[in-house]
């Protein structure tokens, strides 16, 4: 039991400055740069992108499963660790269990070019007067700088109740999921997801119905899906906001606990918004689900399919347009039976539109004509998902849009559970005619695959890289976990860069971590 701290200590205590000397940095120190170039994930501001990569899992000071977030500087410029530990962090310190960095996000907040980085703790607790709140959750916003992240402005520390989204409870998991960028209106937003929180109906607590935090510039508004206009009914189990994704004109929340019909548990759905401001909160388009059979997408809503575990999203430039109207929403179903074959897990990519309007643009599972392999028990295939626009100049077509399906419980050559990841040119009118199948030790991914790597379970998409992280990884060179990155047109076959490896104990990176690239 954590018996720490109230809301009200947060908020005195996030007013602490982290030093530079704070944040502990192996190799060279971040270059300071005289103002932040404001480029991607830069969060020294010296025109480079940078990488974050967390292990939620890592033993901090003896806490185990403590979590451990890692600034991987461009250029040679060094590494930086972040931890509960790290001065100026505010009134926690690292306890059994918080899991800081479960998730993350990035953008700049502050204005002033850099990136700055927001941080979710979901299972810490909070508490007053000898009570402990078990598993509330807490975020962090740390700042970049031109001395690199939390060596500028002061960290906040924010609960619920701090941060202006309810009440803190047991089990809501605030910051369980993440979302950050600039909207359209140019100014910053910040979405939380609180999957664990309570929604009272009619005077009737729905556990776990869930819901988010929207913050955009200085606005800030709880939303469930019992608020105007929100598509769905809150009920219990829903888990509203476990799966976050955006551009800068829309949002979509994963409610994978959604029960559909009147038997249909836990078969999904999804919400999706805009970020215009109306009663200062963003305005809902539509819900997405399988429903019925021709009633929703592609599948039909069953129990246990989970809709909605994974999100990914994408801008999307129509022919008619100038500039990029509309997105590409890529949709997980781990849990989707394929044929008669359980858990086998599909995928679906849906485009929208500024009214609204939705069109399927691809149904994926491995039992579609032409695609690379065959539907297994336990595949979970959508377990993760990740889509990108390469290129938001121009049009979107085949060429500029790739979509990374994670496959983290399928076999592979004899080996159970090593996992992989699925590629595919989502536009393409044909779903196989150029998807290949990423495993360690083949092509692109370095490796030998293992039983139970779940090769698959992590990954996150750039304009011009693939991260694919294996935290579980059971190799054992990379047996705290690795991430590697490794540019699409290597993946198209079009170039040979050669894909990066970052891993606990080489390359300037600490010898310690459980579950290195859980999140990067």
């Amino acid at each position: 039991m954590k018996l720490k701290f109230g809301m009200s200590g947060i908020a005195a205590m996030a007013g602490l400055l982290v030093a530079a000397a704070g944040v502990s940095v192996a190799g060279a120190a971040p270059a300071a740069a005289a103002t932040c170039a404001g480029v991607g994930s830069d969060y020294n501001g010296d025109g480079l992108v940078d990488n974050v990569v967390t292990d939620p899992q890592a033993t901090v000071n003896g806490a185990q499963e403590a979590g451990l977030v890692r600034v991987i500087y461009a250029g040679d410029a060094g590494v930086a660790e972040i931890s509960q530990a790290t001065p100026g962090m505010g009134a926690v310190v690292p306890e059994r269990g918080d899991r800081f960095g479960s998730a993350i996000a990035w953008t700049d907040f502050n204005g002033d070019g850099c990136t700055d980085l927001a941080v979710g703790t979901p299972n810490e607790d909070t508490g007053t007067d000898g009570t402990a709140i078990k598993d509330a959750g807490i975020l962090h916003i740390i700042y970049g700088s031109p001395s690199g992240l939390g060596a500028g402005p002061a960290t906040l520390l924010y609960g619920q109740e701090s941060f202006g989204s309810g009440t803190n409870e047991a089990g809501d998991l605030f910051g369980y999921a993440l979302q950050a960028g600039t909207a359209d209106s140019g100014k910053p937003f910040l979405v939380v997801g609180a999957p664990g929180e309570g929604v009272f109906v009619d005077g009737v607590n729905k556990a776990n119905a869930g819901a988010i935090t929207y913050m955009q510039g200085d606005t800030r508004g709880l939303i469930t899906q019992d608020s105007p206009g929100v598509p769905g009914i809150a009920e219990a189990g829903d888990q509203f906001g476990a799966a976050l994704a955006a551009t800068n004109r829309y949002f979509a929340v994963g409610e994978p606990g959604e029960t559909i019909g009147d038997d249909a548990v836990a078969a999904g759905g999804v919400a999706v918004f805009n970020h215009t401001l109306a009663d200062g909160l963003p305005t809902p388009l539509v819900g997405l689900d399988q429903a019925g059979e021709g009633e929703g997408l592609a599948g039909i809503a069953e129990a246990g399919d989970r809709f909605g575990t994974a999100l990914s999203m994408t801008n999307y430039r129509p022919a008619s347009a100038t500039y990029n109207t509309d997105a590409l929403l890529a949709i997980g179903t781990p849990g989707e039976a394929v044929g008669s074959v359980q858990a086998a897990g599909c995928a679906v990519v849906v485009r929208i539109e500024p009214s609204g309007k939705f069109t399927q643009v691809k149904a994926l599972d491995a039992a579609v004509a032409n695609v690379e392999g065959d539907p297994t028990a336990g595949d979970s295939f959508g377990q993760r998902v990740a889509i990108t626009n390469t290129n938001t100049e121009v049009v979107t077509t085949t060429s500029t849009t790739r979509l990374a399906v994670g496959v983290p419980g399928r076999d592979v050559d004899g080996v159970a559970d090593a996992g992989v990841v699925h590629i595919f040119n989502p536009l393409d009118s044909d779903a196989g005619s150029a998807d290949k199948i990423i495993k360690r030790g083949s092509g692109v991914l370095p490796g030998t695959p293992n039983a139970r790597d779940f090769t698959g379970i992590a990954l996150r998409s750039g304009t011009t890289l693939l991260y694919i992280g294996v935290p579980y990884s059971k190799d054992p060179a990379t047996s705290k976990g690795v991430l590697y990155t490794m540019p699409w047109t290597d993946i198209d076959g079009t170039t040979n860069v050669g894909t990066k490896t970052f891993q606990p104990g080489v390359s300037g990176l600490s010898d310690i971590g459980t579950a290195f690239a859980t999140v990067g």
